[in-house]
């Protein structure tokens, strides 16, 4: 669910001065707004993983859950599936290489966006004759379901559109399936961390009368998790500047991949996102951390920018997502950038359509590079699978498997 076209810039902060909202998304803005000073007058101490899921996720208000455009050019980024098909046609010949096992062959998306993957996978398994029982669509947003069932009524058949089925949350009873997330770890609230020369802080959020805008407020760590953690931190990156050192830790993590174990009894989950692994997130020479913001496709790394309005981000730990996996049941059965997932998953075979025309393939040809190119989105995602009761090799890691370097 994420950002700007150009991937590699979301780290440079390239957007100093953004754009002012309307005046109607203004007006949404301050209502959340005053919801989450209520709640901090109530509960005094607001976190910053609860402000982030009340920005983003409070019904009608937050910026996942409103009616605000989000994706494409008139939102405030472009996803991989919504550059080309073929992403989406990809990731369909992987799953279906898992669902071709299944006894009951079912997919459970989570943040579906506009459709548009949901659409372009159930159509290429259509070509390729792979059979479906259910499409489950996991969405909490009233105003994307709508787009996406109007997306997907329009372009599937009947028969095929009434295979999906929305839900607010997992399923109650275990199901085969194979469980899709892209670009929705780097959304799950996350925690702030800042290491001090002396001392290690955990990031509050407090409300500026003066400047009439939330604040960072930070304060000793209190939680043991984080503790630890901090403690880790400080002999990973050694001696910390008078400046200090800021990063994230996700704890949502692991709670939620206990959840989607608790309901698969076989199959696979394909997780793709941007993110490193541990060794490269902590590095000492990233003291700002990943945290960025996404609006009207400018990034930028203040959270606090008109609330609801705007995305909030951080890179994945692709090493916790492994360990987590691991203590909570899967097997982690391949982990490569998505470049080398779309080779393995097809790719080649794809981007060539000989019945095309010059000016249709060279936007083809644009596409797969957006998508696969090292200063693109080819190296800066990755692409990692966990399995469950399904022991066979898989296709999207066999061109390069780098779980070596977990």
């Amino acid at each position: 669910m994420k950002p700007t076209h150009n991937h590699t810039a979301k780290g440079r902060n390239r957007a100093k001065i953004l754009p002012q909202p309307t005046e109607e998304a203004a007006e949404h803005s301050q209502i959340l707004t005053d919801n989450i000073k209520r709640f901090l007058a109530r509960h005094q101490n607001l976190p910053f993983s609860k402000f982030m899921e009340m920005a983003l996720y409070t019904p009608q208000l937050g910026y996942y859950a409103g009616g605000l455009p989000k994706f494409g050019k008139a939102g405030d980024f472009i996803t991989a599936p919504e550059v080309s098909p073929i992403f989406s046609r990809c990731l369909a010949r992987q799953t279906a290489q898992v669902l071709s096992q299944l006894d009951e062959p079912n997919i459970v998306e989570f943040g579906a966006g506009q459709g548009t993957m949901a659409k372009d996978i159930l159509l290429e398994l259509e070509a390729i004759q792979q059979t479906l029982h259910r499409y489950y669509i996991i969405e909490i947003s009233a105003d994307l379901r709508e787009r996406q069932q109007q997306v997907l009524s329009e372009n599937l058949s009947a028969e095929i559109f009434a295979k999906i089925v929305w839900l607010d949350k997992l399923p109650t009873t275990p199901i085969s399936a194979v469980i899709l997330a892209n670009e929705v770890l780097d959304a799950m609230p996350f925690e702030r961390l800042r290491i001090e020369p002396e001392r290690a802080l955990q990031g509050y959020v407090v409300f500026n009368e003066t400047t009439q805008q939330f604040d960072w407020d930070y304060k000793n760590i209190t939680e043991t998790k984080l503790q630890r953690f901090a403690n880790q931190l400080i002999k990973h990156i050694g001696k910390v500047s008078d400046l200090g050192y800021e990063t994230e830790i996700n704890l949502n993590i692991k709670p939620w991949l206990k959840s989607l174990n608790a309901i698969l009894s076989s199959g696979a989950v394909f997780l793709v996102d941007y993110g490193y692994t541990r060794d490269e997130y902590y590095q000492p020479a990233r003291v700002m951390g990943t945290l960025r913001c996404h609006y009207q496709h400018r990034a930028h790394n203040n959270p606090f920018f008109y609330p609801g309005l705007q995305d909030i981000t951080a890179h994945v730990d692709f090493t916790a997502v492994a360990e987590e996996a691991f203590d909570s049941g899967f097997k982690v059965a391949g982990y490569t950038t998505q470049a080398h997932f779309l080779m393995g998953s097809g790719l080649l075979e794809m981007s060539f359509d000989a019945n095309a025309d010059v000016t249709e393939q060279i936007h083809n040809a644009q596409q797969i590079k957006t998508l696969t190119l090292p200063d693109e989105m080819g190296e800066t995602f990755k692409a990692i699978a966990l399995t469950k009761n399904f022991d066979q090799p898989l296709i999207g890691f066999s061109v390069r498997d780098l779980r070596h370097q977990l």
